[in-house]
């Protein structure tokens, strides 16, 4: 079921619930979705490189919040990361808001993110350099959620970090024992006490919070799994159209699966709540929902190039995925691009 039609039917429902809630980046997200792949968005034309036939066809709105779109990327994205993969265990390191900010972060979307994925990876960076086996530089690949699989607002960021650390001076790679990375209560200690004192730093007003914050770090086995796992929402929204099962007497159905248990879940709410579930997620303009660090970055090519050799890693030289052809529908010759109009290009 195609969320643009949810958003035709249940706009009004919406805006009267939720219309004093919705920041500017939801409504654009929204007007985006609605137009995707419609004339609305503009057209493409293309001509066939075998019988020169033409067609129109709609754009796509490219927004990284629609179910529709993005998926190109999400897929190179995944190409890049895997080409990084190293031979040893991987970890996923799991920082989360406590409920009590959650309102906080809701107001302050762009700082409160932006410290959570800061602090985090800063955390993880000085364990790493202190401990006393590893005493050397992490590589990290962090993505915030804003998510829970039932769509409730709940900010965190997942880290993916290859078990093991670099040593620059010494050109030396350290292997982290194979089933322990860090303790996650230490990790939870370190990341509230910065992360409050932050908060203090930028005159916000701090609600009480618990002694104790989540901080999960599990074994993860070679990383592949995570990666993929962490590519489904980077540029498609928090749902596929696939999980909205149906639409009944102004009430939406959608499936997800359940984290502790692993089996497949359904909830039904109205649909101007459903369209508030899946909106309140759109990120701030221009924010950066995935980041690497250490000898994971983009700028430390020659220090993955050190772990890579002392690992003793083939690296495979696999060519980029290219986008899928379009095909003429009179003789499946592929078609080429010509030119992309405007919306309303033929009114004018």
């Amino acid at each position: 079921m195609r969320l643009a039609s949810l958003i035709e039917r249940h706009e009004g429902a919406l805006m009267h619930k939720y219309g004093a809630r919705l920041l500017p980046e939801q409504r654009r997200a929204m007007d985006a979705i609605r137009r995707c792949r419609t004339t609305a968005a503009g057209e493409v034309l293309w001509q066939c490189n075998g019988c020169s036939h033409a067609l129109l066809s709609p754009r796509s709105c490219g927004h990284r919040s629609c179910p529709q779109c993005q998926n190109h990327e999400a897929t190179q994205w995944l190409d890049r990361q895997r080409r990084k993969l190293l031979p040893v265990e991987y970890f996923m390191v799991t920082f989360t808001l406590p409920a009590e900010l959650r309102p906080l972060a809701w107001r302050h979307q762009k700082v409160l993110y932006d410290l959570l994925m800061t602090i985090a990876t800063g955390t993880l960076k000085d364990f790493g350099q202190n401990d006393k086996h590893l005493a050397g530089e992490l590589g990290m690949t962090a993505v915030l959620h804003t998510h829970t699989r039932r769509l409730d607002y709940h900010p965190h960021c997942h880290i993916v970090v290859p078990g093991g650390a670099v040593d620059r001076h010494r050109r030396q790679w350290r292997k982290s024992k194979d089933r322990y990375l860090f303790n996650g209560q230490a990790l939870g200690k370190v990341f509230r006490a910065r992360l409050l004192e932050a908060l203090g730093e930028q005159d916000f007003k701090i609600p009480t919070t618990p002694s104790r914050w989540v901080v999960q770090c599990q074994r993860v086995g070679k990383g592949q799994a995570a990666l993929e796992y962490l590519s489904r929402y980077l540029y498609r929204g928090v749902i596929s159209e696939k999980q909205i099962l149906c639409e009944r007497n102004d009430t939406v159905t959608f499936r997800y699966l359940e984290s502790k248990s692993g089996q497949t879940r359904t909830r039904t709410v109205s649909g101007a709540d459903f369209l508030w579930l899946v909106l309140q997620h759109v990120l701030p303009k221009g924010f950066r929902r995935v980041r690497d660090y250490g000898f994971l970055h983009g700028n430390a090519k020659r220090l993955l190039q050190l772990v890579q050799m002392t690992l003793q890693v083939v690296i495979a030289t696999l060519k980029p995925k290219e986008r899928p052809v379009l095909r003429c529908p009179k003789c499946q010759a592929p078609m080429q691009f010509v030119q992309a109009f405007r919306p309303g290009w033929l009114s004018g």
